[in-house]
Order: C-alpha cells, then structure tokens, then sequence
C-alpha cells in the first residue's frame, strides 16, 4: 500500500493497522482503543494513577516517558523543533504544527454547524458555543455564567473592584482594556 518493507512479519502487520485503522487492543477501563499493545499499556498508567517517570531535575513525575522528556526541555532550554518559514523554535513537536498553520493559512478545525473554520481546536470548541448556548463558566458570586472564560474573569471585577488597566497620563484606572484605550484619545 505505501511501499514501506520489513523483515519481520509481525512488523508488517502492526504498520499495516495504520492504513486500516484496525484497533485490536481495548482498554477494559474506558473502552478506548489502540492499534499496538505498547500504546494500550502506555495508556492504561492513567487509569492507575502510576507516574513511574519522574524528572531528576525538580522531581516532577509522569505516565508516560515521551511527557517526561518534553517537560525535561523546561530546565534544558532545549527547543529542537524550528519552524522552516521564520525559524521559530518549539519544545514540542505539536506546537511547531499549530505554530506552522500562520504561515500556510490552513484551518483544519471546521464547525459542523456553520462551516467556520479555525486554526486551533480549542477555539472551534470556544466557538461552538455560540451554536449550543453552552455557558461552563460561572461566577461565584451571583451565578452569572459565560460561554467563555475570558469574559468571566472581566465580569468578576465588579464584585472585586478590581480595575488592572491604568492610564500612564493621568493614573486613572479601568476596569477592561477597551475603556483604558477609549479615554486614552482624549489626551
């Protein structure tokens, strides 16, 4: 199918789940499934709750050893992943792929509802929101709830008092962004 040989039999069946998207392993726990043993078993230390790998550096521990090493890239300063276009550097592998989709412009993400599309997951999902009504954010202080957690937090300055943006002329302060750049033209 894709060319690729190997020497052992075993070998070859296991890539070939890859075009088939066979899944013989089944986690008894949540019934999610995987097309090796190895990743099942890497999968199953979440449900134990087992952190076997943990970083010499500041003790941290981790299921999985790929997580370890990523996090290990913290304390190294490591950033093995540049981005081909700019030259941007990533620790993660992932983030050079999101970071990637700037400069060719794709947005694999689309709504179901309305077409939209996005560059990031996280966003569809913020997005979709709008379609569902789905308000997860709620204050605490008077029940008040929000689609996103952005407009939570600037909510909660009026039961905090709190007013973080502050005019460099004049020192007086606001409680969004939008009013601090509003009154900012009047000097």
């Amino acid at each position: 199918e894709c060319g690729k040989s190997f020497s052992w039999k075993n070998n070859l069946t296991t890539h070939q789940r890859t075009h088939t998207g066979e899944r013989l392993f089944v986690c008894t726990e949540c019934g999610k499934s995987f097309s090796q043993k190895s990743g099942l078993v890497s999968h199953q230390l979440i449900h134990t709750g087992e952190h076997p790998f943990v970083c010499t550096e500041c003790g941290k521990s981790f299921s999985k050893k790929n997580h370890l090493v990523s996090h290990q890239r913290v304390h190294t300063g490591e950033k093995p992943f540049a981005c081909s276009h700019c030259g941007k550097s990533f620790r993660e592998k992932r983030n050079l792929i999101k970071h990637q989709r700037i400069h060719t412009g794709e947005k694999p993400f689309l709504c179901s509802h309305c077409g939209k599309s996005f560059r990031e997951k996280r966003n569809l999902i913020k997005h979709q929101r709008i379609h569902t009504g789905e308000k997860p954010f709620a204050c605490t202080v008077c029940s008040k709830s929000f689609s996103c957690k952005n407009d939570l937090r600037r909510h909660q300055r009026i039961h905090t008092g709190e007013k973080p943006f502050v005019c460099s002329h004049c020192g007086k302060s606001f409680r969004e962004k939008r009013n601090l750049i509003k009154h900012q033209r009047i000097h």
